[in-house]
């Protein structure tokens, strides 16, 4: 996730980026170049310095399962230095993200969540847009608890009706016998439509919360979702100037939504609009991306088992435990970063002040240690399926977390009556990136009853 708008030039990060390189990694630029290669080898023929868990190609493929297990066995506070990314370390071991999520004194938020240099500082303030998963205590409880009202459990309670009517709606309207994309039409629509109620967005414009949402989590390419630096910025840009104007409005008339929590909050009231705008982009990635892979990968993942869609379907009382049994399988963000504050050990490892650390939950959540020697699989029985770190740990726990359970709780509640089937269509296609981990498209056919 993006933390700071950055006004810089193509030309102007391309020069930073080569010094980068210069300083951190200029003996082997060429072997960087291929740690974030396509057509990656199998995690068995490489040497174990030679495994890099961000190269994204990884995801897009789904072939990242091997490469984490093996971290796990082998090398679990795994080491890379790359010169577009620095020093970091992967922690791929349950035990060690979760004491790893709790120690915010030795390993720190504010530096970045995800990985690369560190931010800078520097940048006026009027020029970033920093939120508070990407902060310390204790500006960070602040502003946290200034949103916070809106996923008490009263409020969750009074959106459940709201949430049920319109998964009733999209789910009545799909066509019966006839391929169409799940992502689109039901992942996507449902949620973002359950973002624009907590925003007072206006509904006719609700895709932008998706393209924006996109646009920050995905990584620049050549016929990708946005082809370079540049035009990322623009879009950035753009989110910035159409919240600007609902934050004028919600200064004068407030109402019940987030916008209007931030723009009044103790906390958060005296900030400028974009600083708002790194908390509306979390909300936005953690409402969007989130909860919308998570309801993608529940009917991919039925699909590749088909015995646990048989249970589900004989037993719906199982739907509660399916929940947090599918928020682990699916995992939908892949890891945060930490920055050591300090000298530090880590699994026997010397951490130094400075380096990155990636707490990589999808591995976490596979680690056999604590889910048993079935951990790549969906059980919609597993008993201590609610243990996954999907959601964190401590300060930084998800603020939406019992949201996201509740939408995909209600959307199963009505499928399964309505549907004898689900049936994916072909592979999913799946996200550029080793942040997200998605789907951009996946064809299914329902078959009512």
């Amino acid at each position: 996730m993006t933390d700071q708008i950055d006004t810089r030039t193509d030309a102007d990060l391309e020069a930073e980026r080569r010094a980068w390189l210069d300083r951190a990694n200029a003996r082997n630029p060429e072997r960087e170049q291929a740690l974030f290669a396509g057509d990656v080898p199998p995690a068995a023929d490489l040497a174990i310095e030679d495994i890099n868990p961000l190269n994204p190609h990884l995801f897009r493929e789904n072939r990242w399962h091997e490469y984490f297990a093996r971290l796990r066995r082998e090398d679990p506070v795994h080491f890379n230095e790359l010169g577009s990314a620095g020093r970091y370390w992967s922690l791929s071991r349950w035990e060690d993200v979760r004491d790893l999520e709790k120690d915010w004194e030795r390993f720190s938020s504010a530096k970045g969540i995800t990985i690369g240099p560190p931010i800078d500082r520097e940048i006026p303030e009027a020029d970033q847009f920093t939120s508070f998963i990407g902060m310390d205590p204790p500006e960070q409880g602040k502003q946290r608890r200034t949103v916070q009202p809106m996923m008490a459990p009263s409020s969750l309670r009074n959106l459940e009706p709201l949430i049920r009517e319109r998964t009733v709606a999209v789910l009545d309207s799909l066509p019966d016998g006839e391929t169409f994309d799940w992502v689109d039409t039901v992942s996507i629509e449902l949620t973002t439509l359950m973002l624009a109620t907590l925003f007072d967005f206006p509904l006719e414009d609700r895709r932008k919360l998706t393209r924006w949402s996109d646009v920050v989590t995905t990584l620049p390419e050549p016929g990708g979702l946005v082809e370079s630096g540049a035009e990322r910025r623009q879009e950035i840009m753009e989110c910035l100037e159409y919240f600007e104007r609902l934050f004028a409005l919600r200064k004068d008339d407030p109402g019940h939504d987030m916008l209007s929590m931030l723009v009044h909050g103790e906390a958060t009231g005296h900030l400028p609009p974009a600083a708002h705008l790194g908390n509306l982009i979390l909300l936005i990635v953690g409402g969007n991306d989130t909860t919308r892979n998570t309801m993608s990968g529940s009917v991919y993942a039925l699909n590749h088992y088909p015995e646990q869609y048989d249970k589900l379907d004989a037993d719906p009382d199982l739907i509660r435990n399916f929940v947090p049994e599918i928020i682990r399988w699916q995992t939908p963000l892949s890891y945060m970063r930490r920055t050591a504050n300090v000298d530090c050990e880590l699994g026997g490892k010397a951490i130094r002040a400075g380096d990155q650390v990636l707490m990589w939950y999808v591995s976490a959540n596979r680690d056999e240690e604590v889910f048993g020697h079935d951990a790549d699989d969906l059980d919609i029985e597993r008993p201590n399926a609610d243990r996954h770190l999907s959601f964190g740990h401590g300060i930084h726990y998800c603020l939406g977390a019992r949201l996201a359970e509740l939408q995909v709780r209600v959307l199963w509640e009505e499928i399964l009556p309505r549907f004898e089937r689900i049936e994916t269509q072909a592979e999913p296609e799946r996200s550029f990136s080793s942040f997200i981990h998605g789907y951009t498209e996946l064809p299914v056919r329902v078959t009512r009853r």
